[in-house]
């Protein structure tokens, strides 16, 4: 019975050497997710443009709902982001539009710039999933 404890300890003190070894190992080297897109500039600058109240953009669209307008995620999957696309958007979102999405028309947001349209296209973009 006296050799059933020591070996029962003996493996006690195995296991959490081991345990703790590998808590060490694996401290500070976690990552982010891949679909984790904090970081990304673009994202950061076109979420900080669409958040802006001057934009109005979140009044017809949301990320994941249909509003007035389609969801962000909806023109991510619709659209490939390529040059082609992203200067197309932008212009959209400067000039307006209507008939791809429905009977509504997206009026023109005037008092944005081309630069900051396109930062909210490709904000928009990085939505795909």
């Amino acid at each position: 019975m006296k050799k059933f404890f020591v070996l029962i300890t003996f493996i006690s003190l195995l296991m959490a050497c081991g345990s703790a070894k590998d808590k060490q190992e694996g401290e500070g080297t976690e990552t982010k997710p891949a679909d984790d897109l904090s970081s990304n500039p673009d994202y950061k600058k076109g979420l900080a443009l669409i958040s802006d109240s001057k934009n109005l953009c979140l009044t017809c669209h949301k990320i994941d709902e249909k509003l007035t307008g389609p969801a962000y995620r909806e023109v991510a999957n619709k659209y490939e982001s390529t040059e082609a696309n992203i200067k197309m958007l932008a212009e959209k979102v400067m000039k307006g539009g209507s008939g791809v999405w429905g009977d509504i028309a997206m009026p023109p947001n005037s008092s944005v710039t081309e630069a900051d349209a396109t930062a909210i296209v490709k904000y928009i973009l990085l939505l795909k999933k």
